[in-house]
């Protein structure tokens, strides 16, 4: 699709948001998935956490605080984990109030606000910073939540942080830790790796480790030998995702294991905004049968 094409797109969707929030994810669904979406009798995972975003998240205080990827960093603390907290150069409100000089040669800068808006430096001398401002100018103007109608965003004061950026042992991108809890009790833990090589492939396992070949491509594609060695510091963060998850229905609890050392990444609600057609339809199933709505 050109990028002109897009932007229409996402006007359109915008549009329809203001109209109606839930117009524009059925709208949203059916061009996704092809089929009518069903929010009064939900199975899959997409459909769940749909409902959920309506029915549940769309106003909840907590939900709002936990999906500002600043303002979580309390309720991390109030629930006995501030351990894991990534450590933190800066808080800004605006671009302006950034000081590059007193930010790390390595560092890591992104809005608190909805996805895909971040930036990873490994070498501050080489930054055009000009462009790096223009561009988070541009990114705090984002009314990205009006697009997929992710409305808990809405009610986040946009802010920038700079965190600390995580080195390993050999200089190669952590592997991130996608683990999907209900209620506070961990189910799986999606591990993206080889995302620093550009070509990530995605697995899911159980929480003692065992590959579940069947819930991903990668995974029905994976050589009868595959092998994962389960880093340290596995059990620590499968405990971690209880803890944090334990108020909500549905949430996936992220996190990086550097060296051993469990890091919070954030708590995501609504993966792919509901509307995730890269996942199985086995898997997009089985997901959806550990969520609870009945609670």
């Amino acid at each position: 699709m050109s990028k002109i094409r897009v932007k229409i797109s996402h006007i359109f969707t915008s549009l329809l948001t203001l109209i109606s929030p839930k117009l524009n994810t059925k709208f949203l669904y059916w061009r996704r998935f092809g089929k009518k979406l069903d929010l009064d009798n939900p199975q899959t995972s997409n459909e769940k956490v749909l409902w959920l975003k309506f029915n549940t998240y769309y106003k909840n205080p907590l939900v709002i605080q936990c999906a500002d990827k600043y303002a979580v960093r309390e309720y991390v603390e109030k629930c006995g984990c501030g351990e894991i907290l990534n450590e933190l150069y800066g808080v800004y409100d605006n671009v302006q109030d950034i000081d590059f000089d007193k930010i790390p040669n390595k560092f890591v800068m992104k809005l608190n606000y909805g996805c895909g808006m971040n930036l990873i430096c490994t070498d501050k001398s080489k930054l055009d910073i000009p462009s790096v401002k223009s561009m988070f100018r541009r990114w705090m103007r984002s009314l990205q939540h009006l697009r997929l109608s992710e409305m808990h965003y809405s009610y986040i004061h946009k802010k920038i942080i700079c965190e600390k950026f995580l080195d390993t042992h050999n200089n190669a991108a952590p592997d991130d830790y996608k683990i999907y809890c209900c209620n506070g009790k961990p189910y799986y833990v999606m591990v993206c790796i080889g995302r620093d090589k550009g070509k990530p492939k995605f697995y899911y396992f159980d929480c003692d480790g065992n590959l579940q070949r069947e819930m991903t491509r990668d995974g029905l594609n994976a050589p009868f030998d595959f092998k994962y060695n389960i880093p340290i510091g596995w059990k620590d963060m499968i405990k971690y995702a209880e803890i944090l998850s334990a108020p909500f229905p549905f949430v996936r609890s992220d996190f990086y294991l550097v060296d051993g050392k469990v890091v919070f990444g954030e708590l995501t609600f609504t993966p792919a905004a509901g509307l995730d057609t890269g996942k199985l339809e086995y898997t997009d199933r089985l997901l959806g049968d550990l969520i609870d709505l009945s609670k």
